[in-house]
């Protein structure tokens, strides 16, 4: 299997084909190679448009969600950037990509070493990543805020009131919100004032966000 060719069509069928524009994150998709991100029994399904099992319970998302999820935090390669779900790293690479530093919280240990080995064969060394291992600390990396971007990879079953406060003024929040079924993806943003504005992109389906401001394991 060319992996080349099923990334270009992966990008062109799944992403620029529904809409997603920003030249930036294109080039990105195009650039990170999904297939190291997945177990190997999964290889050869790496470019399908849909999410795939990396075990541990725990899901890489579809090409399309993090496309969309990277566009809509509108990064200019300036940013310090948070994720919550390190996951298979795939996000993680391509915010790395796009942005200045990125700081990953894991909460599962085995997903969290596999990721920084496929992070580190690709030179991706901007990246902090952190084994949030412990249900009952608070969620985000207080210690490294304010950020300018952060991006939630799991459902959560509202807006944690923590990260409002862990992002900078004119920064954006992206995440799933909702049930532990089904959620809206939204992008909060924080004008220079800290005043919120909220707007609702699509419908989707993540992980449930486990801990504290999301849900009980």
């Amino acid at each position: 299997m060319n992996f080349d060719i099923s990334r270009k069509k992966m990008v062109q069928e799944q992403i620029v084909a529904r809409g997603v524009s920003d030249r930036r994150v294109i080039d990105a998709m195009l650039k990170i190679p999904r297939h190291i991100f997945v177990q190997e029994a999964f290889a050869m399904q790496a470019y399908s448009d849909s999410p795939l099992p990396i075990g541990e319970k725990q899901t890489i998302s579809q090409p399309y969600i993090v496309a969309l999820m990277t566009e809509l935090l509108a990064l200019t390669g300036t940013e310090k950037v948070l994720e919550i779900g390190t996951g298979s790293g795939y996000q993680t690479a391509i915010l790395a990509t796009l942005s200045d530093r990125v700081y990953s919280a894991e909460r599962i240990r085995p997903l969290a070493l596999r990721a920084r080995k496929c992070l580190d064969s690709l030179k991706l060394f901007n990246v902090q990543l952190r084994i949030n291992d412990n249900e009952g600390s608070p969620i985000g990396w207080e210690e490294a805020a304010p950020f300018d971007a952060i991006i939630v990879t799991a459902g959560a079953p509202q807006i944690p009131g923590i990260l409002i406060d862990q992002l900078a003024p004119g920064g954006r929040l992206v995440i799933p919100v909702g049930s532990d079924s089904e959620q809206q993806l939204l992008k909060i943003t924080k004008d220079e004032n800290g005043e919120i504005e909220s707007s609702v992109s699509v419908a989707c389906r993540f992980v449930p966000l486990i801990g504290k401001q999301g849900w009980q394991n």
